[in-house]
């Protein structure tokens, strides 16, 4: 049971290293195609996880979240990290707010792409292999620490943790906390005087907002998303 418990830790970690170097290679490469070539000019447009990495929202707080239970200690938080943000520079743009938005949404959008890779991976699985069904089921449900790690199928558990980790990225980057991307988009709606208001919300207030009640409200848009998705299994 360890073992298997330090393979989901590993997958996890993984996982979530790509999945934040996917999400800000998008906002480069948005920018890139839009107009501005900051991120470019700075080697973000990559998958390479060295150049985003945030000692803080990649590296520490996930990593206490995920080997904490191993070594005796557990952190009320889901698991969630952010990377060193993307340069932008906004004057580079023809159309400012919209590219400015496009630009920030990729991020999240690229999240979500994932979840549907995944998805469709496991739909496959299902399809293809003998009593497919029951093992993807079977892995979501270890995915979700519902079910005993020990039966789960590696790579139906690797996609199922995709699934996990990437709708959790695109609904936490969604809301409205700077710097989250979905901050970014209300910002560009606010009148000037509640810009001014806005942009005093940062250091150690977002990380707080970002991860009290950012935790809170990513479970309340969390699991309506996993039951549907289980769901969906349920008919392979």
């Amino acid at each position: 049971m360890q073992s298997s418990a330090f393979l989901i830790a590993v997958f996890e970690f993984v996982i979530l290293l790509f999945s934040l170097s996917f999400h800000e290679c998008a906002h480069a490469w948005t920018a890139s195609r839009l107009g501005d070539q900051t991120a470019r000019l700075q080697g973000r447009v990559t998958l390479n996880p060295m150049v985003h990495i945030d000692p803080i929202g990649t590296l520490l707080f996930p990593a206490l979240v995920i080997f904490g239970p191993l070594l005796g200690f557990r952190l009320p938080f889901m698991l969630i990290g952010w990377a060193k943000p993307t340069p932008v520079i906004t004057r580079n743009f023809s159309k400012i707010l919209r590219d400015d938005n496009l630009t920030t949404l990729a991020g999240p959008a690229s999240n979500l792409v994932l979840v549907l890779l995944a998805l469709l991976g496991l739909i496959g699985m299902a399809v293809a292999m003998p009593n497919g069904g029951d093992l993807v089921r079977l892995s979501f449900a270890v995915a979700l620490g519902i079910a005993n790690p020990a039966q789960a199928h590696p790579v139906a558990l690797l996609l199922s943790l995709a699934i996990l980790i990437n709708l959790s990225l695109f609904f936490f980057n969604l809301l409205p906390i700077p710097p989250l991307d979905g901050s970014r988009v209300v910002r560009n709606m606010l009148p000037y005087n509640a810009v001014q208001v806005y942009d005093r919300i940062g250091g150690w207030a977002s990380y707080l907002l970002m991860i009290f009640v950012g935790g809170y409200v990513l479970r309340l848009l969390l699991v309506p998303a996993l039951v549907l998705i289980f769901s969906l299994l349920m008919r392979l």
